[in-house]
This record gives C-alpha cells, structure tokens and sequence, in this order.
C-alpha cells in the first residue's frame, strides 16, 4: 500500500528543530505536530464540529507522546466524531468530571452525610460521632476521593483503631463508614460500598450485654456492698443503694435535681425530657417517667436530703456544686467493690428485670413499663404506662422488701 505523502516518520519528528516562529508539521487526517520557538513540540488535531465550527484537541507532547501514540488518539477521536460524538466536549466532559472526583473526599462526603443524619440523633451522639471521625477517620482517608479508596485503604485505617485496643470503636466505625459509603452511592459519587462485605477483616467480637451479675449472686455482692460502705461517700453508698431499688438509667439517676422529689407525697416523676426516649428528635415519646418509690427508697432520699438537698442536685460534683457527679463514680465504687467488668450501672436494670420476673413472679409488661421501654405497640405508649401504675408501685415494693430479704442471708466475711 502507497505511503501517503503527507505522513510524517519519526525521523521527521525527532528532528524537527525550533525556528524563528511557530510551524506545524502534518500528518494527515487534521494530526500535526506544533513546534514552537522555545522548542516544545505539541501534538494537536483539528477538526471540525457537528456544527461546521473548526476546533482542536491536544493530545500531548513529544517525545512523552510518539507519533505512534498521536495516531492512535487521531483515530480514536475520528470514531468519535463519526458517532456523532464531539471529542472536545467529551475531553471537556472528562476533565469535569476528574475535577469533581477530585473534590468529593471521603471527609466532604462523610461531612455531608452527617448533617443530613445530624437532626435525628440526640446531641451526644452527634458529638461523639464527628469527634470519632475526626480522629480516627479523616486523618487517613478523609482527603482521598471516594471514588478511588480501595478496600485496603479501610482496612489498614479501622485497624489502626482496632490495634490500640479500642476494638467496639473499629466495629462502630466499620458501620458509619459502610453508611458513608451507601450515601456516596445513593449520591452517584461512588459504585461500590467497599465496607458491607467487609465481614472477616476485624477480631471477631464476642456478643455480649452489660455485665450484671443474676440472683444467685445478689447475696454476696449485698454482703461486699455492706462490707464496703464504711470506704465510701455517703452520697455513693445511697447512689449505689439507689440503683439497686429503683434501677433507672445511670444518667437519669446522677441528674436527678431535688425539684423531681416529693418528700412528702413519697414521689419522684422524672420529666420526659431527660428520659432516653424523650431526647430522640424524631417522635420523642413526650410521657413523664414514674419511678414508684418505695418505702426503702424514700427513707434512702430522705438520708441524702439531709446531706445535699441544699443544692440543686442529688449527687453534686464534689468540685462544682453546679453539676451532678461523673457517670464514672458508679463504676468506681464497683471497682472497689471487687467488680470490675462484672457489674455496671445499666447491670442493675438487667438484674432487676430478670429477678423480679423469675423470683417474684410479675409479668414482662409491668416490668418491661418500669424500666421506661417503649412498648412495640407505639400508640398504646400512655395507656399502658398508666394501666401498670398501681401494679408497678406494689411491684417496686416488692422488689425492696426482697432485697431487705437477700441482705439477710449475706455472707458477713
């Protein structure tokens, strides 16, 4: 086949010297070579739009571009432009969109995702959630695009997290990525969630709830508990006594202000609003909590009122009168206490739970209603709290004369 007589060679090419003024050399086909006065030599095509318009594309400069690698781009954009495709606008296209790839790392697209997240979770959470990202996250990731991450590329950060011995925070971690990711997709920022099918790449975690001790154990530990109150605060003795008869949430316990308790009528209704379920932002359950003191317990307020009731507070911070005691203070005096990772705060309400069903007899419901769950059925919420009111204060009664019981056959050594 004759050799077109406008085709350059690459001798041609390697030769072309830079002159006064910028020349171009052709190859056929709209390719040329553009060989400018300072020496540079560019490859350009021209040619003309669906329109008539002239235009032009760079492909590059030699030698980083051959002429062998110019006409394979010639011939690509040739396709082009035959199915009706413009070459600069899908170069234009390309750069765009390389632009906005580039733009949307992994810390923009968590960011995003969680401000649109940030109006259902409580304040706590949402702190905590952006602090965890903050140091765990986005210092390894968060200015790559998401795009372009690589399964590896989270496994080596969430094991970072995992190798200094925070292992639930891997996991929780692996989950909010593995949200981030599906919002990415959802956004058409990413095509793969490199996160669900990660099931093997952290220690497997072994399932378990809040320690607690059960029945069998309640007597020794009411023993170590008496053993122990001369080595407490009275405030903690009375907390720790409290949690036992009452078994409320931690918090909702050490936030108790004063103004809750009636000394006199023998109550305590604590606001829905500092209930778990109240601060929920989305359909928070707007019912008032009634503890159903019992007689054990109102005497235990009445002890404490003498100590602190000058405050606003059950149990005031030692240092600022102003706030309540440290979630940490009840796990304190358990760790003194001999029980360290075997009881915790939210261990009395599962003690409670079971024992009250198993060795009293009461039904899920009554006791399910006390420790302020939401009912599955969701419109019956206000009904059944107020059905199970009587039932739940002979209930509460119960329960502390049985611990009073228990205490007997404690073991004094």
């Amino acid at each position: 086949m004759a050799k077109k007589s406008d085709a350059l060679t690459a001798i041609q090419v390697k030769n072309a010297k830079p002159r006064e003024n910028p020349y171009k050399l052709f190859d056929g086909g709209g390719l040329y070579l553009e060989v400018a006065p300072n020496g540079s030599r560019i490859w350009r095509l021209k040619f003309r739009q669906s329109n008539g318009r002239e235009n032009r594309l760079t492909f590059g400069p030699y030698p980083e571009i051959t002429l062998q690698h110019a006409r394979e781009k010639r011939l690509e954009a040739r396709r082009h432009i035959l199915s009706g495709v413009d070459p600069a606008k899908r170069r234009d296209d390309a750069k765009r969109r390389a632009a906005e790839d580039a733009a949307n790392t992994f810390e923009k697209v968590a960011r995003e995702w969680y401000f649109n997240r940030v109006p259902t979770w409580s304040e706590r959470t949402a702190k905590n959630m952006i602090q965890r990202l903050e140091a765990d996250i986005f210092p390894k990731i968060g200015n790559r695009p998401i795009g372009e991450l690589k399964h590896l590329d989270i496994i080596v950060t969430l094991r970072k997290i995992e190798e200094r011995g925070a292992a639930e925070i891997a996991h929780r971690m692996k989950a909010v990525c593995a949200h981030i990711f599906s919002y990415a997709i959802q956004c058409g920022l990413a095509e793969r969630n490199l996160v669900s099918d990660m099931k093997d790449v952290l220690k497997t975690r072994r399932a378990s709830h809040f320690a607690a001790i059960d029945a069998d154990e309640l007597p020794a530990f009411l023993g170590v508990l008496e053993r122990n109150e001369a080595r407490m605060f009275q405030p903690t003795r009375i907390a720790l006594r409290l949690m036992l008869l009452v078994f409320v949430r931690t918090s909702e316990l050490i936030e108790t202000p004063w103004s809750e308790i009636d000394l006199e009528k023998g109550e305590w209704i604590i606001p829905w609003q500092r209930m778990k379920r109240g601060k929920l932002t989305v359909n928070p359950d707007t019912t008032n909590h009634h503890v159903c003191l019992s007689r054990q317990a109102c005497e235990l307020l009445r002890d404490l009122h003498a100590i602190t009731g000058g405050g606003k507070y059950l149990f005031p911070n030692q240092r600022d009168h102003r706030r309540p005691i440290s979630n940490n203070t009840i796990l304190v005096a358990l760790e003194r206490m001999g029980y360290k990772g075997r009881m915790t705060g939210h261990g009395f309400r599962a003690l409670a739970m079971s024992t009250i069903k198993e060795r009293l007899g009461y039904r899920h419901e009554v006791v399910d209603r006390q420790l302020a769950h939401a009912p599955k059925d969701k419109v019956a919420s206000a009904y059944d709290r107020a059905q199970f009111l009587s039932e739940r204060g002979k209930m509460m009664q119960d329960w502390a004369d049985y611990l009073d019981t228990v205490a007997k056959t404690a073991p004094r050594k």
